[in-house]
């Protein structure tokens, strides 16, 4: 039995499902099959059970995965405590958040967080929501802000705030006051690739309603969607914040969507499958108080959590 097996088992039992396990763990999954039967024909047990869905924990299965997340624990914090001899006490935090939030909020983060926490060497970075998800699997990344990050046993999550999409277009007499969502669907629309939280709550609304969801543009830039837009050449829905200086200058028109409104919920959130970071709580504060400009720009489109 060793680290690497007591890690996969793990991730077998929270996905449910050795597919789905092989994708977030990037591994083949005979590997990973080939892995979880060595670890049980170490211990003599079963501890998996398959059948048509996935698989299920034995009662053996449900003790090992109590105490290997407590032996993973351990393991990352006796790495972790035992590089902190002969160095200083600065620790690095990883932060991703999207493409559309960090020209937003992701400077006055990163001005928040030194003038409270000096002692946080903080690292940021940008990626499509769903792709930081990815990451924080991975480990590339301590912390994620983002959309509708997806609940999952590995994953703690605090919600922030919950915003509503708009629908942009070039400014007009007849481009101001709310729109409703069906005549959202007639618009010629740029939207953002699949997997895009965007894209995602959009296509499940217009699911439930019965109605299509038509993309004239895939367009994985939120600038080069706002581009199209001012040429003339499509409609996007966009989070307000996105559009905000374009539509102060005149630019571009910003209109609420309704019946129904199209709604997001803003998320940090890390892995709950390692030590906790000494600066944590002090990341999290720092954060919703980054926000709050954020929330004042957007108004009565925006609530927090």
């Amino acid at each position: 039995m060793n680290m690497r097996q007591l890690r996969y088992f793990v991730s077998v039992v929270d996905a449910g499902n050795m597919t789905r396990a092989a994708e977030q763990l990037h591994v083949a999954q005979t590997a990973l099959g080939m892995q979880i039967r060595l670890l049980e024909e170490d211990l003599g047990v079963e501890l998996l059970v398959r059948h048509s869905r996935g698989v299920s924990p034995t009662e053996a299965g449900k003790l090992l995965r109590e105490r290997a997340l407590a032996i993973l624990d351990l393991a990352a914090a006796a790495r972790a405590d035992v590089s902190a001899f002969g160095t200083d006490r600065t620790e690095a935090i990883r932060l991703g958040t999207t493409p559309a939030l960090m020209p937003v909020v992701g400077p006055e983060i990163a001005v928040t967080m030194r003038e409270r926490l000096p002692q946080v060497s903080l690292g940021m970075v940008e990626a499509m929501s769903h792709v930081l998800v990815d990451d924080l699997a991975r480990g590339e990344v301590d912390f994620i802000l983002c959309y509708d990050v997806p609940d999952l046993p590995q994953l703690a999550r605090t919600p922030l705030l919950r915003d509503d999409l708009v629908l942009v277009t070039l400014p007009g007499p007849d481009k101001s006051g709310p729109v409703p969502f069906a005549e959202v669907l007639e618009e010629t629309l740029a939207m953002p690739e699949q997997g895009d939280t965007v894209r995602a709550a959009v296509a499940r609304e217009a699911l439930e309603l019965g109605l299509t969801l038509k993309v004239a543009y895939e367009v994985r830039s939120v600038s080069a969607m706002k581009n199209l837009v001012s040429r003339g050449a499509a409609s996007s829905v966009l989070p307000y914040f996105a559009v905000l200086d374009e539509v102060r200058d005149g630019r571009l028109a910003a209109r609420p969507i309704i019946r129904p409104a199209i709604r997001r919920t803003l998320f940090l959130a890390c892995s709950s499958q390692r030590p906790r970071f000494r600066n944590e709580a002090g990341l999290t504060a720092a954060v919703r108080l980054s926000l709050k400009s954020l929330l004042d720009a957007l108004g009565p489109l925006a609530q927090p959590l």
